[in-house]
């Protein structure tokens, strides 16, 4: 579990057999300093597990599902700049938001314009994540935890507002329109989601077990809609 709060830079190169050299350019002191084999690293946002420490990163194997499902896949993606966050541990703080490191899907950057106080970005995200957006909801975006200020369902359109410093020490400021972003909606969505429809069944009333689901119309009928 991560929190969102990138914590260096660092760029990818492919080994072959689906392995990954991770070699870090920013602030590599915070992360190397007690990384361990096994250990988690969320890059971009995916949660890879480090098989081997270099002197300055690390070795991982990233899943043919892995690299189907996000950016890690793509040929851009390779050589490029990635964010990096290590694990969370029990007791630290939770900056952003609770981030597993499980890509639902990948957004492509369309615009990124700077204001007088931070950069707006707006992306367009893949069905695989869009129902997961809420307007002043969390998201990550490319492992970074963000607030959404505006959502178009029609299109599935979001905006995000970005501090200059999450701006400065990100990848986000070395994308362009055009630019694919992994996207991770924010858990307690999903959880509600199950809640609401199991087995992704929205129409039936009763659980297999014959008790009433928590449905809109439940809601409604006691009191809380």
């Amino acid at each position: 579990m991560f929190t969102g709060l990138i914590q260096g830079l660092g760029t990818i190169k492919p080994l072959g057999n689906d392995s990954w050299q991770i070699s870090l350019v920013s602030q590599s002191e915070r992360i190397m300093q007690d990384l361990a084999y096994g250990d988690s690293v969320a890059v971009d946002g995916v949660c890879l597990t480090v098989e081997e420490i270099l002197k300055d990163g690390f070795i991982a194997t990233a899943s043919p599902e892995t690299l189907r499902r996000t950016t890690l896949g793509r040929e851009e993606t390779q050589e490029s700049y990635v964010n990096l966050e290590t694990s969370l541990r029990v007791g630290g703080k939770v900056g952003g938001h609770f981030v597993m490191g499980h890509v639902d899907g990948i957004g492509k950057l369309l615009s990124s314009e700077q204001t007088a106080t931070s950069w707006e970005m707006t992306f367009v995200a893949s069905d695989a994540i869009a129902r997961y957006i809420v307007p002043k909801g969390s998201i990550a975006v490319n492992g970074i935890s963000l607030t959404v200020a505006t959502y178009q369902p029609e299109n599935s359109v979001f905006t995000v507002a970005v501090i200059p410093v999450t701006y400065a020490e990100t990848n986000l400021n070395y994308l362009v329109p055009g630019s694919w972003v992994n996207l991770e909606g924010d858990i307690l969505g999903k959880y509600v989601e199950k809640f609401l429809y199991p087995g992704n069944q929205p129409n039936k009333d009763t659980d297999e077990l014959g008790f009433d689901m928590i449905t809109p119309a439940f809601l409604t009928e006691h009191g809380y809609l």
